[in-house]
């Protein structure tokens, strides 16, 4: 059908006018009838869970798109043939308290409902895309998820890693004598915190001035930066013993003359960070360029060499570096990338939709991973050489790639672009401006410097992928997953923080549900969108849900090993593999659903 743009309509709640009958009463479906209301949805109560949604079902009952009826219909197991009833028994079933148990030595478990919360978001996300389908004309709107599909999501890079490198995924013993989990460190004034960089020359700067032992700086720093990916994080006693002996303003001092972040541990007492009045701070962008802009649909697409032609709006050359060999199993094709399982047939609801990425580590590269599990074409702006991730062990497909990278970045294209220089930055404006979508997560400021800022591509959907947004004036802290952790209190509230990257990865969903929103806005209304969303925002969430007591043992049986369960005829449909890593499939489905009346 044809889409009459309607500039009336407000970005922020481009689901305005649908009504949503929401039936049952898990965490999942309050989560995403809360998403879907905040998006202008009017969503009425439904009583019981419809057979076949134990979890629970949100249904279109009315809406601005006509055609076919959206839906999402949420359960617990989904396709995994392992009886599963409530979140606990997802988390001992799916792998999530192997993880978060790692650094503890065993399963334990997570004490939010992480798997539930990342079913909702993911339940909302499936819902406004297939109400984008049906606005389209689409009849495959009708979608089905599962909290256990969720937390097999949250856990792909884990399990490629441990198919990949057989014992990876398992508790290891201390990488030498009197090794502890830390951090968090404590200070001689009692404050528990945490610090993180990147950079090996600002840990030994930091340690250093403390008057650590240089020995145990080096033997500290590859636990640390690993952390992230092997959920552990087991350092040299001598460091928590040297941050003990130092107050905190001491400690700050030193972080800050070093150039590493630190922050404080705030307990759950302290209030989530202040909501903004749109989740995903969903705003429109100046209008298009005038019909003469040099860029149109009709233009022929640029020439080999290139950016890609499929999709392409714009008829200046792409001047780009030679495109990078796709990550895939088979590794033969150099461009566009390889087709990786998707949620729906006839390509997805967001098939003909065109993303363009430039994003790195995991809550950007997994949200781009959604929206090309959704249908959508996606194209990685990378530096010369590529990703570095792309290197890192264990490797998966032909053992060209790695098996992490493979796990956020299967089925995407990839093309080289020097941002540094202003030939780089010119190429990488003129393939954004190619695409529907421009997802980034850099840091602040480093957009406008790059001349890739929302100003810049105004008729796309713009979407930032941040840390901090604004909770926290500027200089804000490094933007990453354990420090969000911390300052929003849910480190405490998980008596860690822990070291499965939880905020990275609903941070992930949530940026991808923000995207789909903004794609719903702008065939609405006709307008390019801003989108800005941050790991903050994943905090906050998991702050004001409502999450079970933990009331014993879970009734399922508890995984201790993630490559024996990706291996587990019963993980079938959630699981696929390369030959050498497994990856998880699509978290949802889509099927035909019948028509509004």
């Amino acid at each position: 059908m044809d889409v009459t743009a309607n500039p009336a309509v407000d970005v922020a709640r481009p689901l305005a006018g649908t009504v949503v009958r929401a039936s049952g009463d898990s965490l999942a479906l309050r989560v995403a009838a809360a998403r879907l209301h905040a998006l202008g949805c009017t969503v009425e109560r439904g009583g019981a869970a419809p057979a076949g949604a134990p979890a629970g079902r949100l249904a279109a009952v009315r809406g601005p798109f006509g055609g076919a009826r959206p839906e999402c219909r949420i359960g617990w197991s989904g396709p995994v043939r392992v009886p599963m009833r409530g979140e606990h028994d997802v988390q001992a079933a799916c792998g999530v308290m192997q993880v978060h148990g790692r650094a503890a030595g065993g399963p334990r478990v997570l004490p939010v409902d992480f798997a539930s919360v990342c079913a909702g978001v993911l339940a909302a996300q499936a819902f406004t895309a297939g109400a984008l389908a049906a606005l389209h004309g689409r009849t495959d709107v009708a979608a089905t998820t599962s909290v256990a599909q969720a937390a097999a999501l949250a856990l792909t890079q884990y399990v490629a890693v441990a198919t990949a490198e057989p014992g990876a995924g398992r508790p290891s013993p201390a990488p030498f004598a009197g090794a502890e989990r830390t951090p968090p460190f404590r200070s001689s004034d009692g404050v528990r915190f945490e610090i993180e960089t990147f950079d090996a020359e600002r840990w030994l700067g930091f340690w250093t001035a403390l008057g650590a032992d240089r020995a145990a700086i080096v033997r500290g720093w590859p636990p640390f930066r690993q952390r992230f990916g092997t959920a552990t994080c087991a350092l040299p006693p001598e460091l928590g013993k040297t941050a003990g002996e130092h107050d905190y303003r001491t400690l700050r001092a030193a972080a800050e003359a070093a150039n590493v972040s630190v922050v404080p541990i705030r307990d759950t007492t302290a209030p989530p960070p202040p909501a903004p009045t749109s989740p995903w701070r969903l705003t429109p962008l100046t209008p298009p360029p005038a019909p003469d802009s040099p860029c149109s649909a009709s233009d022929p697409p640029p020439a080999s060499g290139s950016a890609p032609a499929s999709g392409t709006r714009c008829s200046a050359s792409v001047e780009v570096s030679r495109p990078v060999v796709p990550c895939s199993a088979s590794g033969s094709t150099l461009w566009p990338g390889p087709a990786v399982s998707g949620g729906g047939g006839d390509g997805g609801p967001l098939a003909g939709v065109r993303v363009v990425e430039s994003t790195n580590r995991v809550q950007g590269p997994l949200a781009g991973h959604l929206l090309g599990l959704l249908g959508a074409d996606v194209v990685r702006l990378e530096p010369p050489g590529g990703d570095p991730l792309r290197g890192v062990p264990p490797m998966g497909g032909d053992g060209e790639c790695s098996a992490r990278f493979l796990a956020l970045n299967r089925g995407k294209a990839a093309v080289e672009a020097d941002l540094k220089s202003a030939a780089g930055r010119d190429a990488a404006l003129r393939l954004a401006a190619s695409a529907d979508v421009f997802l980034q997560n850099w840091p602040p400021g480093r957009a406008a410097r790059f001349r890739l800022d929302a100003a810049d591509l105004p008729s796309l959907v713009y979407a930032h992928a941040g840390g901090w947004a604004d909770a926290l004036p500027a200089p804000q802290p490094m933007g990453t997953d354990y420090l969000v952790q911390a300052h929003s209190g849910v480190a405490a509230l998980v008596s860690g923080p822990t070291l499965m990257t939880i905020t990275d990865v609903l941070g992930g969903l949530i940026a991808a549900e923000g995207a789909v929103a903004a794609l719903f806005a702008r065939a609405r209304t006709g307008a390019g969108v801003r989108v800005e969303t941050a790991l903050i925002d994943a905090a906050r969430l998991l702050r004001e849900a409502v999450h079970s007591p933990v009331d014993g043992p879970p009734r399922a049986p508890v995984v201790s090993d993630l490559a024996a369960m990706a291996a587990d005829p019963a993980y079938a449909a959630v699981f696929e593999t390369d030959g050498a890593a497994s990856y998880s499939r699509a978290p949802w489905t889509f099927d035909r659903t019948r028509e509004l009346p």
